[in-house]
């Protein structure tokens, strides 16, 4: 079995003043241009990150989303080439673990398992041997997990980079490293910004006949982008482009379940975006019928992304951005990346 190809249909209602499609609601959390994260957001998130307050709050997460979510938040479908089966696992409230697994030698790798026993349930039903962990960085969403994990497997290493406090990491990882797992090879990009060590990790599909997999952490979801806690919008903007670079045909395997609150929130800034408008209304009915809506193509990001799309006369002009003369290109784009970063950080989509 495999996932189809996200496609949809244009929808009938419009953002803004022309409406929305049913099930979706702008929420404003501010009025004024008042970044939420400063100063309280700041503090608590240094108190998660760095502190032991942080895991314990994980552990309320984890045990709240148990019993919400018994069988995860979303209905996830395996995706299916020969030789290789990319199983999503829904975790928390809107996470996702992904379970890479070579069939030929019931050998698998598991990219950040945030709820070990989630992710245990779907290596025992798989029958595979889970070989390693690859952890996009070292927020316990994402990497809560590992220590049960590795004690359940004694031979399955933690791999990750060493400018993250990645718990039980066993093998640093530097930028465009490789590791295999079986047939499968996987290569680290080192992508900070959401963090200092940030890492996004790349099957390769040139073996198997299919695209390029991108298991993109907190650095790029579908229509969105992870909050820079710890990084610049250049840093952050140098990290999009290198994941962009990857090719059109890439599939993309976020960390989150975030469709819907990063599209209705697209949809306010690019009013006239056919592509935005489909996917949107695919979006609305997948998650009506509570369906993931992973992956998205990277070439396909590039029509409806805002956070990919700070080249785009149409976006900064939306924005009512221009970029100075004399101005680097790179550092107006920049420019771009934040004001959509400060005009997300105001809204909540439900």
């Amino acid at each position: 079995q495999s996932c189809h190809r996200p496609v949809g249909q244009r929808a009938s209602q419009e953002p803004g003043s022309r409406g929305l499609p049913e099930g979706v609601e702008y929420i404003p959390t501010r009025k004024k241009g008042k970044n939420p994260m400063k100063p309280v957001g700041v503090a608590w998130y240094s108190l998660y990150a760095r502190t032991r307050l942080g895991y314990l709050f994980y552990q309320r997460q984890v045990k709240k989303a148990r019993e919400r979510y018994p069988h995860g938040h979303s209905v996830p479908q395996p995706y299916c080439f020969p030789g290789v089966k990319i199983l999503p696992i829904p975790v928390l409230s809107n996470n996702y673990s992904y379970l890479v697994i070579d069939t030929g030698s019931s050998q698998a790798a598991v990219i950040d398992p945030s709820d070990p026993l989630a992710v245990q349930a779907a290596i025992e039903e798989e029958g595979v041997m889970l070989e390693a962990i690859f952890c996009t960085h070292k927020h316990w969403d994402h990497s809560g997990g590992n220590e049960a994990l590795c004690q359940k497997h004694s031979s399955c290493r933690v791999y990750g980079s060493a400018l993250d406090a990645i718990p039980q990491l066993t093998n640093p990882l530097a930028d465009r490293e490789k590791v295999s797992v079986g047939c499968l090879t996987f290569e680290a990009l080192a992508t900070p910004g959401h963090t200092v060590g940030h890492m996004v990790y790349v099957l390769d599909g040139d073996p198997f006949g299919s695209p390029p997999c991108l298991f993109s952490g907190d650095l790029l979801f579908l229509a969105g982008c992870g909050e820079p806690f710890e990084g610049s919008p250049e840093t952050m903007l140098a990290s999009l482009d290198l994941a962009m670079g990857l090719g059109e045909d890439t599939l993309l395997w976020p960390g989150h379940e975030y469709a819907l609150e990063c599209l209705t929130f697209a949809s306010l800034l690019e009013l006239d975006n056919s592509a935005l408008e489909q996917k949107l209304q695919w979006a609305v009915q997948q998650r009506q019928e509570k369906r993931s809506t992973c992956p998205s193509t990277l070439g396909e990001e590039q029509t409806y992304n805002p956070f990919l799309r700070t080249h785009r006369p149409e976006l900064q002009e939306a924005l009512g951005l221009w970029q100075g003369g004399g101005e680097d290109p790179d550092a107006f784009r920049a420019r771009v990346l934040k004001e959509v970063r400060r005009r997300k950080d105001l809204y909540q989509a439900t």
